[in-house]
């Protein structure tokens, strides 16, 4: 598998010690990151010698030539030294920083053979198609190369394709002695947006959930991972927006019958809020990609990256602001029935559906005549 190769690679030579004076981990996949430090802190540092062996440096702070002096000195308390250091981004500002390039080159041709320097160049991201990097990112890629690519192990910690992320899940799985669906296997990856420290993480959940039965299926994805619920409610979303009644029934019939069923409706009309009025914002400043939509929406108020596309798709349909505020309205509506101690939950839900699939005069009826005295 292509994104893993590069990390494979670098396990293997620290696993038979084969290793470069120092390395460069380029990208923000965490998951790579987190499986090289791992690597690296479980076979070259005790944990009993961490204080001693393990130091974390920042470029924002601290000035290279103090740790490249300090990783050139033989430490007394340690065997074997490791040195992480962030704020890579730091060398390539304002100015000429080839004083500091020069010092790596003079460090790495006469290395303290006992320590090990890794770099960490995580402000930049590299996609699971090379092809589609942002140019800012591919700019610094080049930099770092064409610097540090000389004397400098490169390990790139790219973005996992979604096939090969399935792939690894059910691989994963097996080395568990579990198996898992296939369409649970990629309803997990895709729920997550391809986020392969998340996919992780939910996998060892799921394994666990399921125990003895050591089967995971799509139903068991939909119950426990959160990602996998919210994807369900922009299907209902979506269909709502496309005014296809029959489909939003059948996705809301379909939520209610998985998890906590009616019990959850007070946060499925959270859910729903939310989405509308992420909808709202999408309209009002005229969203057209990606790019302007994590622009658009703050930090907590933004949505999951599979869904990204989708809710733009979404938000185009309705045709004015009004619209938009009339359903944020209904969903409010709905919400304070659920609050009276209504006697059915389901049907709340369905008449909310049927009221934000109809033409807005009949839905603005229906609500009155609702609110009438008995």
């Amino acid at each position: 598998m292509r994104a893993f190769a590069p990390t494979e690679r670098f396990l293997s030579d620290v696993e038979s010690r084969k290793l470069k004076p120092a390395y460069v981990f380029v990208g923000d996949e965490t998951f790579f990151r987190k499986q090289c430090r791992d690597a690296i802190l479980r076979t070259l540092v005790p944990s009993e010698m961490r204080e001693f062996s393990l130091f974390e440096f920042d470029l924002a702070d601290t000035e290279l030539v103090q740790i490249l002096d300090r990783a050139q000195t033989p430490s007394l308390m340690a065997p074997f030294q490791v040195f992480f250091i962030r704020g890579l981004k730091a060398l390539y500002g304002r100015g000429s920083h080839q004083d500091k390039f020069d010092a790596i080159e003079v460090y790495v041709k006469n290395p303290n053979p006992n320590a090990l320097l890794i770099f960490v160049a995580d402000h930049i991201s590299i996609p699971a198609d090379a092809r589609r990097m942002e140019l800012t990112d591919r700019d610094r890629y080049e930099k770092i190369r064409d610097t540090l690519g000389e004397y400098c192990g490169i390990v790139e910690l790219a973005r996992v394709e979604e096939g090969e992320a399935v792939r690894w899940v059910t691989e994963q799985a097996t080395a568990q002695g579990a198996k898992i669906e296939s369409d649970a296997a990629r309803e997990l990856v895709d729920a997550l947006g391809g986020d392969m420290m998340m996919i992780a993480g939910e996998l060892e959940k799921l394994l666990l959930y399921v125990g003895e039965k050591k089967r995971i299926t799509l139903g068991d994805v939909e119950t426990m991972v959160l990602a996998a619920k919210q994807r369900s409610l922009y299907e209902l979303t979506d269909a709502i927006s496309a005014k296809d009644r029959v489909r939003a029934l059948g996705v809301l019939h379909a939520i209610l019958s998985t998890g906590d069923g009616e019990d959850a409706a007070i946060g499925h009309l959270y859910m729903l809020s939310k989405t509308f009025r992420q909808m709202l914002i999408i309209s009002e400043r005229n969203v057209r990609d990606t790019r302007m939509l994590w622009a658009a929406l703050w930090q907590g108020f933004r949505v999951p990256p599979f869904a990204a596309e989708d809710i733009i798709k979404q938000a185009r349909r309705y045709k004015s602001r009004r619209e938009l505020t009339r359903a944020i309205r209904l969903v409010g509506r709905a919400d304070l029935a659920l609050r009276s101690n209504p006697p059915s939950k389901r049907l709340i839900l369905e008449k909310l559906v049927l009221d934000l699939t109809a033409e807005p005069q009949a839905a603005e009826a229906a609500w009155q005549q609702d609110e009438l005295p008995v």
